[in-house]
């Protein structure tokens, strides 16, 4: 994350200060936007209508993806319901964040890393690639292709923007947070792939997997120390977000998902009980998504656009995680201990 950074249109896995936004706009506004600048005007009018797209995209997907898996869901029993889930809350967020790679020149091109050339022309591309990951998972064709592709493009976002970042300021914990999250997302994609390659590949099958159950270990872990180091973060990732006034006990929590980070970072870092570990995580952030983010998406539906779009951010950021963490289970065995490790 850098706090630096005041953009607001940007799409969430690109974005690098996702908690830490100070919503240049906002400050502003005043009470009717006929009273801000006429650029200042645009913007946020722009930024409106890409709110609208993202949640239309992320409905369609989201009851698109429940009636394709409907027969799976039933017939699974007790976790496996929620691993079942994991591609769904992969698709559902790249389409989220997709529109606003097509929502003008609001600071998804100033990603681009600045010796690359056609700025614009990258913006749409990822989001164009978005959209096109989202439907491969969605109606389950080409996985295989779609989450290695994916799990790329999320190594490539790490390489080239995250780690220069954090490098230029070591001492910025959020900056190495983000590196993590998108390490993260790339190894959960690249843990899907190798369950859907086992058949034909086997060995290359084996290593994907346990690159994503290492980095997400990695991360879990890191992410945990965190919590323990500030509590007073809103749970999930450790970004700058406090955690709001409305929820009792907010160090509680922190220290809870703390806790529970540890376990299963350690749990997936010994490869023991690795897929109850990856479920236990994914299951946590499910609930955070739910129960959490989701309640503060709603308070933010009466706010300024920036803060609805942050809100939307941290919903779909932290279901992705969700995602990534249930799809790595999918892959993982049942039993480490009778089946040969990954």
């Amino acid at each position: 994350m850098r706090s630096f950074s005041t953009k607001i249109g940007r799409c969430a896995i690109l974005d690098q200060s996702l908690g830490e936004d100070v919503h240049h706009f906002s400050k502003h506004q005043a009470p009717g936007i006929m009273s801000l600048p006429q650029h200042h005007r645009e913007e946020v009018l722009m930024l409106s209508s890409v709110n609208f797209w993202m949640c239309f995209a992320g409905l369609i997907y989201l009851v698109a993806g429940f009636f394709i898996l409907r027969k799976e869901i039933s017939a699974a029993r007790g976790w496996d319901k929620l691993i079942t889930l994991g591609c769904i809350f992969i698709a559902v967020p790249l389409a989220v964040f997709a529109p606003e790679h097509f929502g003008g020149p609001m600071g998804v091109p100033d990603m681009v890393p600045s010796w690359m050339p056609a700025h614009v022309f990258w913006a749409y591309f990822v989001g164009c690639a978005l959209f096109a990951a989202a439907t491969s998972l969605t109606v389950r064709k080409f996985i295989r292709l779609s989450s290695t592709l994916l799990g790329l493009m999320f190594f490539l976002f790490v390489c080239m923007m995250h780690i220069p970042n954090a490098l230029a300021d070591p001492k910025n914990r959020f900056a190495w947070a983000i590196a993590l999250r998108d390490l993260s997302f790339a190894g959960g994609a690249w843990a899907l792939a190798g369950l859907h390659g086992r058949a034909s590949s086997p060995q290359q099958s084996k290593r994907m997997i346990l690159f994503g159950r290492i980095v997400i270990a990695i991360a879990a872990i890191f992410f945990a120390v965190e919590f323990f180091l500030h509590p007073e973060f809103a749970p999930g990732f450790p970004l700058a977000k406090m955690t709001p006034l409305w929820v009792p006990f907010p160090s509680v929590w922190g220290y809870l998902t703390g806790a529970i980070l540890l376990a299963a970072g350690i749990g997936l870092a010994l490869n023991k009980k690795s897929r109850i570990a990856a479920t236990s995580l994914g299951a946590l952030m499910t609930v955070l998504t739910l129960f959490l983010y989701l309640p503060i998406w709603i308070l933010a539906r009466g706010g300024t656009t920036p803060e609805i779009m942050e809100a939307i951010n941290y919903v779909f950021d932290t279901l992705i995680y969700a995602g990534t963490a249930l799809v790595l289970a999918s892959a993982l065995p049942r039993d480490p201990d009778r089946v040969e490790k990954t």
